[in-house]
């Protein structure tokens, strides 16, 4: 990268950084409803300026949606993705500012479901919540840290020092406790021996140990550490989502153990207990359409091009 592109990459990261700070600032000095709705109305305007984000959400909408619903509904879909997008987004820069205990959060976020978790914890086997980019997810994290379960989360850096340092930040500001990607593996494992919890977020099409499994009826290459950690710790799987309701709540969801196939053939257990969960995800997603990342580019690695 040449000196200009380097100060003018800069320039941008600064400027989103500082806006980003103000968001979190303004945010905590607003009703909550008011702040999505605004916050829906600057992804409404981003629809409208960000074409390269908007044709991603548009091509991808139509590959999965493309047989059920006709180019308007898609059209109508896809600005509400982004309405949408700005008000999870919204909710999670206000609760970076404002949430201090549970009493903060259970103003605004509902769990359901809580049972499974204490179901799983009394298994003492470690738990591996198998989340995915749905609604406000980065709540489901503070959620779970608030209430005392100490996550260990993996994610990957941002490229700006400073925007990591901020997401960070804030994912181990309760008692989580955010991992590389990349240099999780050894620790994960011991995290769970240890009777602790996991999660992992397994609905993106990332450079790691990948396998092909059916997302919406196509082949999409899909991160297989949460089936590996659970399959070699004994760990129990609970699938969690969260999304933002019509009531203006967050609703987040525990749900019952997922049983996983150990028939002694690693590799067939591994692709099978993967779809279990990518199957899991397409249901809930299925449910809030307009709530997940559809601009990222789910089916880019083709057959052949996964890492194994």
């Amino acid at each position: 990268m040449d000196g200009a592109k380097k100060l003018r990459r800069k320039i941008r990261y600064t400027i989103l950084y500082r806006f980003v700070q103000f968001l979190i600032f303004i945010s905590s000095r607003l009703p909550r409803v008011f702040w999505l709705r605004f916050c829906g109305i600057l992804g409404k305007i981003a629809y409208m300026f960000a074409a390269q984000t908007r044709r991603l959400t548009l091509k991808h909408l139509t590959m999965a949606y493309g047989k059920e619903k006709s180019p308007t509904e898609i059209r109508k879909l896809s600005r509400k993705v982004f309405e949408m997008l700005g008000k999870n987004a919204g909710d999670v820069l206000r609760a970076s500012g404002t949430v201090k205990d549970w009493s903060d959060i259970e103003k605004f976020l509902v769990i359901h479901g809580y049972e499974n978790y204490e179901a799983a914890r009394q298994k003492g086997k470690g738990i591996v919540f198998v989340a995915c980019h749905l609604g406000a997810f980065d709540l489901e994290v503070t959620a779970m840290a608030v209430r005392g379960l100490n996550p260990n989360i993996i994610g990957t850096p941002l490229k700006d020092e400073r925007l990591n340092k901020l997401l960070w930040g804030y994912r181990n500001k309760y008692g989580a406790v955010a991992i590389e990607r990349g240099r999780e593996t050894f620790r994960m494992i011991k995290v769970l021996k240890s009777g602790g919890t996991v999660a992992l977020l397994i609905d993106q099409d990332t450079k790691v140990k990948s396998r092909f499994v059916n997302f919406f009826g196509m082949p999409a290459a899909t991160p297989v550490g949460a089936t590996v950690l659970a399959m070699k710790t004994g760990a129990t799987v609970i699938p969690t989502y969260i999304y933002l309701g019509d009531d203006w709540k967050q609703h987040m969801h525990l749900l019952p153990e997922l049983p996983l196939a150990l028939t002694g053939d690693d590799e067939a257990d591994m692709v099978y207990n993967t779809q279990i969960m990518t199957s899991f995800i397409e249901q809930q997603v299925r449910k809030h359409p307009a709530q997940w990342v559809w601009m990222h580019e789910r089916w880019k690695t083709k057959p052949g091009e996964e890492i194994v």
